[in-house]
């Protein structure tokens, strides 16, 4: 019980008082005993002064003459003296001081020595005696009764000498009585005031430690999980500005808690739905957290992953993959390169730190990369086929131009006919170089196309016309079908044409002779859909899906026997996306090849 704050403050206000008042009693006690044996010997005092100034004989006269002490003995009997004191003549002998008169009470001492009478102290009365000065004193006598005594030497006039001691004795009873009364009352107020401190502490301390009280619940319940707690301020005290600051902290608790939950509810959403899978393994490597892109990666659901080794994950993956080979540098950073079934991802690692702001594991973040392996894989082709292509015919043109310089010019047929091969490669790297400028306008988006309204009909007639007479070389037959009334479409018409003078060519050049092509030009919805198809040798399927990459030959002999860059196709689907449509093959080998050229109409 004495433990709780209320009974702390209680015990404290209780010592206080108590101690306080044993303190001013004290001191209250001490000064009124003082006052009062003060004033007592004041009073003893000015009793001897008014009896040397009544008394002539008692201060002029010699007191060893017997009619001296006679008229002193008179005089003191007729003198009033409080029934508490007594007086006390005593003449100075040089070898026994003898009492000459007392107070009617104590008439039997007179004439006896002063040294005999046990009520006089004969310290203070040879004090007084031998240094001529008033000397006091107190004592407790045999009824354990406080006395006040005073010598008080009287001189004589002509020398100056001490001829005897006034001796006065006074009991203090009353005094001590009246100290003994005051001590009961204070002593009855000190139990009083005691009470009154205890009642009013203990109602002052339940104030106090009730809303103290109020908070530690709170505080519990806030402990628990239950942030909406408030307490209520009921003054503008210390007591008052703590529950507002308890108060004020569960507010900002509340908007702190909250910002974090939201906070968290991002970086759950970011997590979640990030492009990159994202994977944390504590310093033991325990999976403690992936996202679901990492779950899709690694194929394993979330209850499962948690319960396996990060070791374990990847020993299947790739066996140098290790939390220890990880860890192996201090920075605990670093990127590996995985491959996962068919795709490839770049593993970017980093250490976090736990709550004693130590290392306490890894986030790895995959990014998937197979799309830039690809492309880098594509690039790195595709500078070898700029190089392939270019090579050749420079080849070529060096071989035939340094056998011209070693005699053959002079041949003039066979000069002629080397020219004309050189020639030839000239015009082969020229296309190249052409094709390869358009493609790099259109990565740099620097095309520019002169649109107008065109007519599909004539955009096809005007191909066919270019295209013919390379097809009856071959004994070819095109056939084309066109409705008369389709919409008219909106582009470049030279663009356009490029496009379908590649489509006709290709049909041309890998269709054997007498083969067929058939042109069709009809409307599906708000597009126009331009189908040119031929019975020609076809394309793998395996090939199918690479057929539109730069420099990509189904057969790179033949496509360059053909006269092809291997760009042309690439070309065709820039223009045309570049006019929001798009082209589609089908093809079977040996069978054919299906080309489909979709084109917006010229409102859409």
């Amino acid at each position: 019980m004495f433990k709780s704050i209320r009974w702390k403050f209680i015990t404290v206000y209780f010592l206080l008082v108590f101690i306080a008042m044993i303190i001013v009693g004290i001191f209250i006690v001490k000064a009124f005993e003082d006052q009062q044996i003060k004033q007592t010997s004041e009073s003893m005092e000015s009793y001897v002064e008014k009896l040397l100034e009544y008394s002539s004989v008692v201060k002029n006269e010699d007191w060893n003459i017997e009619e001296t002490k006679k008229s002193i003995k008179d005089t003191i009997k007729k003198w009033p003296l409080p029934t508490t004191d007594r007086i006390y003549i005593i003449n100075n002998s040089p070898t026994n001081p003898v009492i000459i008169a007392a107070n009617p009470n104590n008439e039997n001492i007179i004439d006896t020595s002063a040294y005999e009478n046990k009520e006089i102290e004969p310290q203070l009365f040879l004090g007084a005696l031998n240094e001529g000065v008033n000397k006091q004193g107190l004592s407790v006598n045999k009824d354990n009764i406080r006395v006040k005594h005073l010598a008080y030497p009287v001189t004589s006039d002509e020398m100056g000498e001490v001829k005897g001691i006034i001796y006065m004795a006074s009991d203090l009873k009353n005094i001590t009585d009246t100290l003994d009364e005051s001590k009961i009352i204070l002593a009855k107020a000190t139990l009083l005031a005691l009470l009154i401190t205890v009642t009013l502490g203990f109602f002052i301390a339940r104030s106090i430690t009730e809303p103290i009280n109020d908070v530690t619940v709170k505080a519990e319940k806030m402990a628990e999980g239950d942030f909406n707690q408030y307490v209520d301020v009921k003054s503008n005290d210390e007591i008052g500005q703590l529950a507002s600051m308890f108060n004020f902290l569960t507010d900002k608790l509340n908007s702190t808690i909250s910002e974090m939950y939201r906070e968290k509810s991002k970086m759950e959403t970011l997590f979640n739905y990030m492009a990159d899978g994202l994977l944390a393994v504590n310093d033991k490597g325990n999976i403690i957290h992936a996202n679901p892109v990492a779950l899709n990666i690694l194929n394993f659901t979330y209850n499962d992953i948690i319960k396996i080794k990060f070791d374990d994950i990847f020993k299947d993956i790739d066996k140098n993959i290790t939390l220890e080979y990880l860890t192996k540098e201090d920075s605990w950073e670093g990127a590996e390169t995985i491959h996962i079934g068919k795709s490839t991802y770049r593993a970017k690692y980093a250490p976090f730190k736990n709550n004693s702001n130590e290392i306490g594991g890894l986030i790895i973040v995959f990014q998937d990369i197979t799309e830039q392996h690809k492309l880098e894989n594509m690039r790195k082709e595709f500078v070898a086929n700029v190089s392939h292509e270019l090579k050749t015919p420079i080849t070529t043109i060096k071989s035939y131009s340094e056998t011209l310089l070693d005699g053959a010019i002079d041949n003039k047929g066979l000069a002629t006919q080397f020219l004309t091969v050189v020639n030839d490669e000239c015009d082969r790297m020229t296309r190249i170089v052409r094709d390869l400028l358009q493609l790099s306008n259109f990565d740099f988006k620097e095309m520019k196309w002169d649109k107008s309204k065109l007519s599909i009909n004539k955009l096809i007639e005007s191909s066919y016309m270019k295209i013919n007479m390379a097809a009856q070389e071959k004994n070819q037959s095109i056939n084309i079908d066109i409705k008369d009334d389709l919409p008219k479409i909106y582009g470049d018409k030279d663009a356009l044409e490029q496009v379908m003078l590649n489509i006709l060519s290709n049909a041309v050049k890998y269709t054997p002779d007498e083969g067929q092509i058939n042109v069709c030009a009809e409307t599906k919805g708000e597009n126009i859909l331009v189908t040119i198809e031929d019975n020609g040798i076809g394309i793998p399927k395996e090939d199918l899906n690479r057929i539109f990459e730069r420099f990509y030959r189904v057969d790179k002999a033949r496509s360059r026997a053909l006269g092809g860059t291997g760009l042309g196709l690439s070309i065709a689907k820039q223009i045309v996306a570049a006019h929001g449509g798009d082209i589609t093959i089908e093809s079977e080998y040996n069978v054919g090849t299906k080309v489909n050229l979709i084109l917006p109409k010229e409102n859409n």
